[in-house]
């Protein structure tokens, strides 16, 4: 759903002293339900974490500080328990707000919530927001409501509850949970998620890389596409215009397949919005990496300006940003010799092996080098096939792209139990560029999936999304590395590489 900001903004103190708290101690035992705490003016001791500038409102469909029994719903997210008291964090989906409430609780025990706006790596810890502790009397207490989100500055957010017990030190915190707000289903929920890494300042995602965040723009455009969900289509144009300069500009790089990977994402953006920029930004990233092909090893494009290593995925990447440019621009016949030619290349090159499986490059005698056979490789010959297939109607096209989908559905290299998994994967492993590469291949495995008739892939993506579902999540639908499970830990590229999957399946 398309967020829109209904800014109506309360007057934080009237809330504050409302006839709750000034009821008798005795109407909480009777009520089951704490009353709405006044704000404390007392300075909170130092905090557990590190510390941003928090804004002191925020106002979306209600401003901060509503009173908690005016919630449209009444959700208990997560809880925790501290010195013998529950703490929990209680979120209104409706409103996009949550609050934090303490039971079984003592005079003087201190009570507020923490609000992120990368993912939970930093938050408003200064501010303590909602900070407030618990008068004689009642046995239970809870904060105001804060906003989850913040829709005027597009901060995507994550809440928790957090408490520390009267004349103690310790500091407990439930677990971040957040609102069913643009996350009313799973693959809403991780583009949802996959947004809290994303870096307004930048135009990039945090904890990955440059290539990496390529792919992450990709893969939000491709929710846009699938879902209809245009909250994060603000992401396309501030992407693009804070980057362009980047670089060697234009998202141009040393490494060619960093320059194709961007130019895959323009055409994307091409596609969801019709901005002839993008469009003609894919093609001066194209242009630029035609001019490192040459006849070394018979021809195919160096993986570098260095010209070192000729390699499956800058070759792979060239076939289909070419034959999608060609799908996209009338009367063009350049980008599509370009896009045959690679492919002639690529087929004859040796880079597929004879399980059709592709390698990851060539020797310096422009043999097969027998490196590992990452998914990425498998899947990218596949979107490019399915471009090249749409570009002429040359059924051939397909026949070898199936070919090569069976191959790497079924290899026991690859496929554990039914589950994708990269040479070696390890939860915890994977490096900085691993997590992108299983989310490219279900992405382009679909792009083949949705091209052939009888769709015959849909149930294997099927079950490696239903299996990352079940295995490798976190409370806050945050995915790890291992599809098959446990979760390890959440940055860019494993949300990536999930909301590819989810994208492919619904």
């Amino acid at each position: 759903m398309l967020r829109v900001a209904l800014v109506r903004c309360a007057l934080l103190g009237a809330l504050a002293l409302s006839a709750a708290v000034l009821a008798a101690p005795g109407a909480v035992a009777s009520t089951g339900a704490p009353p709405t705490p006044a704000p404390t003016t007392a300075a909170p001791p130092a905090s557990n974490g590190p510390t941003v500038t928090p804004k002191v409102t925020i106002c979306d469909k209600y401003c901060d500080g509503r009173d908690p029994a005016l919630a449209a719903q009444d959700r208990t997210a997560v809880t925790a328990t501290t010195a013998g008291r529950q703490l929990s964090l209680h979120l209104d989906d409706s409103d996009d707000m949550g609050w934090g409430a303490l039971a079984n609780s003592s005079p003087g025990d201190e009570l507020w919530l923490d609000r992120s706006f990368d993912a939970g790596r930093s938050w408003a810890s200064g501010s303590k927001i909602g900070d407030t502790r618990t008068p004689a009397g009642y046995p239970g207490w809870r904060t105001l409501m804060f906003n989850v989100d913040d829709w005027n500055d597009n901060g995507v957010g994550l809440l928790r509850a957090c408490a520390q017990a009267a004349g103690g030190t310790a500091i407990t915190c439930t677990d971040w949970r957040r609102t069913t707000w643009n996350a009313n289903d799973r693959r809403a929920a991780a583009a949802t998620a996959l947004m809290e890494d994303y870096d307004n300042g930048t135009g990039l995602f945090d904890t990955t890389g440059w290539w990496n965040s390529a792919n992450a723009l990709t893969a939000i455009i491709g929710d846009i596409r699938a879902a209809g969900m245009g909250s994060y289509t603000y992401a396309i144009a501030r992407t693009y215009d804070k980057n362009l300069s980047a670089q060697g500009g234009n998202f141009t790089n040393a490494y060619n397949d960093d320059t194709l990977w961007w130019g895959l994402a323009w055409v994307a953006a091409y596609d969801v919005t019709g901005d002839s920029r993008y469009l003609n930004t894919a093609r001066f990233d194209a242009d630029h990496v035609y001019s490192y092909w040459d006849g070394t090893c018979g021809g195919g494009v160096w993986w570098s300006s260095a010209k070192t290593y000729k390699n499956a995925i800058p070759n792979s990447l060239y076939i289909q940003l070419n034959a999608a440019l060609h799908n996209r621009i009338a009367g063009d016949s350049v980008y599509l010799q370009r896009a045959r030619a690679g492919w002639t290349w690529f087929r004859n090159s040796g880079l597929i092996n004879g399980q059709n499986l592709v390698n990851d490059g060539l020797t310096t005698g422009c043999a097969n080098n027998n490196q590992a056979t990452w998914s990425y490789n498998q899947g990218v010959p596949l979107a490019a096939l399915a471009e090249l297939y749409r570009a002429t109607g040359n059924t051939a096209y397909l026949d070898q792209a199936r070919t090569l989908a069976n191959a790497s559905t079924t290899s026991t290299v690859l496929n554990t139990n039914g589950i994708l998994h990269d040479p070696g994967e390890q939860p915890g492993g994977g490096g900085a560029d691993g997590p992108t590469f299983k989310g490219v291949y279900a992405r382009d495995l679909a792009a083949l999936n949705a091209t052939l008739s009888d769709h015959p892939y849909t149930n294997y993506l099927k079950r490696q999304a239903d299996s990352a579902y079940a295995s490798d999540r976190n409370g806050f639908d945050h995915y790890g590395l291992v599809w098959s499970g446990p979760f390890d830990q959440s940055d860019a590229a494993r949300q990536q590489s999930a909301l590819d999957l989810l994208n492919a399946t619904g």
